[in-house]
């Protein structure tokens, strides 16, 4: 007979909070300290203290995630330093439509973010296949990949395993890579997955998975929801697949609108922002 925990132990719960947020942390520092760093160079500032100021005041002004911002300062060409705009060029285009019910719930009162269309997408895909559990994941810019966004019904230990996940062994990246739908009829008998994965996901009690794809108009993935199952799935029907199908293109043409505007507003206020204080210290809020 062992000493250990049991699962539901309120210190063991602590600790494994603890160490995801560590390895949040851990993954994260590094691209903000790059951020920094270029932030500094290129408006004269003191300190590094000074540009977490500037990032800090964009990501609230427009809403944007940090690690979103901080990936686009370090993925994208530099400013012109005459210009007071970063994409002087640029042509601001509405949002989108989004017309599938979870969305019309989720976004009837305010402005819809991307926190709030992804649970959306992930609350629709869910209903369609009438299960409770599922994720949402996006492209990680730096690494490769896809990195976890969204989740609901999922154990932790899940959340910690596909935190981030590469290109092969599972049916997520099968899906990104074909930019296609993706049924697992069995999670414990399909090759797609390696073993590692094939074990978390059958101990978060999935039994059957099916992944949607985020496509853009010209057939790019730029995003995933998939649905896990607590049975083994004979099929998809053609109705489900075509709902599922449209629910992917919304949000493809949905993710494409908010980089191509939110995510550089934000950029672009961070550039004015840079501009005014340059050459001068400031602090978080």
């Amino acid at each position: 007979m062992t000493d250990h925990p049991a699962p539901e132990d309120p210190e063991l719960e602590r600790l494994r909070s603890e160490l995801r947020h560590l390895r949040a942390r851990a993954q994260t520092h590094p691209l903000i300290s790059q951020a920094q760093g270029i932030l500094q160079e290129r408006y004269s500032l003191p300190d590094g203290e000074s540009a977490f100021a500037l990032l800090q005041r964009a990501s609230q002004q427009h809403n944007v995630r940090m690690r979103q911002l901080v990936e686009a300062v370090v993925r994208t060409p530099r400013p012109d330093h005459r210009s007071p705009l970063w994409f002087p060029q640029r042509t601001r285009l509405p949002a989108p439509p989004l017309t599938f019910p979870a969305a019309r719930r989720s976004t009837s009162r305010d402005e819809p973010n991307q926190a709030s269309v992804l649970r959306a997408v992930l609350s629709q895909t869910l209903a369609v296949l009438d299960t409770p559990m599922g994720n949402v994941q996006l492209p990680d810019r730096v690494r490769g990949g896809l990195r976890l966004e969204q989740h609901t019904g999922l154990t932790d230990d899940f959340v910690d395993f596909f935190a981030h996940v590469g290109e092969k062994g599972t049916s997520c990246s099968l899906a990104a890579q074909n930019v296609a739908q993706v049924t697992v009829h069995d999670v414990e008998s399909d090759p797609v997955f390696d073993e590692a994965s094939r074990h978390a996901i059958l101990a978060a009690g999935s039994r059957a998975a099916h992944s949607v794809p985020f496509v853009t108009a010209s057939g790019v993935c730029v995003g995933m929801v998939s649905a896990h199952l607590d049975h083994r799935l004979k099929g998809v029907s053609e109705a489900q697949s075509d709902a599922l199908a449209a629910l992917g293109a919304q949000a493809g043409q949905w993710l494409t609108w908010y980089n191509r505007t939110v995510l550089l507003d934000a950029l672009e206020y961070l550039h004015a922002l840079g501009t005014h204080h340059r050459g001068t210290a400031g602090r978080r809020r």
